[in-house]
């Protein structure tokens, strides 16, 4: 939220910010878009991509929270995880549009980052105070990116259990080989692959994870967790990453 309230300041909007969760929405189909298509220039965001209309376009806004975060997010109405249209026939694969532009965090960390030091997230509803999905573009924890590591092999091509917990919440996970995403759209594989998940999507939380395989490959680990407000889970999986970028600084 700290990021938002900065971001709308200098946007002249702030004196909405905490009462409106479309804020984020706002600042992207009425800055960053029009902006775009009037002028070639995607400002306040970094990046719009609307070639194949707006129904299926994304832009990269920078977070103003850490020095490498930036956000992935629908130029359509999507307002979350939960949002049926993110598991219609033909819907966008946001996270392979995300994985595409890694390359601003690795720009403005000023090093060639490796694959399994880079992530993506999308919070639970419980985790979230906008209602316009974003996906956070960022380094992944140095403890997680160990337990990742020392894990992988174990890890099979169906969704379950991740040995350990991380950062104190169980997590399930799904090894995934490949450069890109652009044959798996997390979103499915998590409603398709995980009893109930479906039906409770609002609940769950997803974070896609750089790994090289056992056998020297690139892939990918995909990891999801439940909100379960009972034990202080909000299904906020942003908390596997590193906002700091420590592994930058290695």
């Amino acid at each position: 939220m700290r990021f938002l309230l900065a971001l709308l300041a200098l946007l002249g909007l702030a004196g909405t910010a905490r009462a409106d969760s479309d804020a984020l929405w706002k600042i992207v189909s009425q800055k960053c878009v029009p902006n775009e298509r009037e002028y070639g220039q995607p400002a306040p965001c970094a990046l719009v991509d609307i070639a194949g209309g707006d129904a299926h376009g994304y832009a990269i806004l920078k977070d103003l929270v850490g020095d490498t975060q930036y956000l992935a997010i629908p130029t359509a109405k999507v307002t979350g995880i939960e949002d049926p249209a993110l598991l219609a026939p033909g819907a966008p694969n946001y996270f392979a549009d995300a994985w595409r532009q890694r390359h601003f965090t690795a720009d403005v960390a000023k090093r060639d980052l490796p694959r399994d030091a880079l992530s993506l997230a999308v919070n639970s509803i419980y985790g979230r105070s906008q209602n316009q999905l974003h996906i956070h573009i960022d380094c992944i924890a140095p403890a997680v990116r160990d337990a990742v590591r020392r894990n992988v092999a174990a890890i099979g091509d169906s969704w379950a259990p991740f040995p350990e917990p991380l950062v104190g919440h169980p997590y399930r996970a799904i090894r995934v080989a490949g450069e890109t995403f652009d044959r798996l759209d997390p979103f499915k594989s998590l409603a398709d692959g995980v009893p109930g998940a479906r039906e409770a999507m609002d609940k769950e939380t997803l974070v896609v994870v750089g790994a090289a395989l056992p056998d020297g490959a690139p892939g990918f680990v995909i990891l999801s967790d439940q909100a379960d407000l009972a034990t202080a889970d909000r299904g906020a999986g942003e908390e596997l990453q590193d906002h700091s970028c420590a592994l930058a600084k290695q």
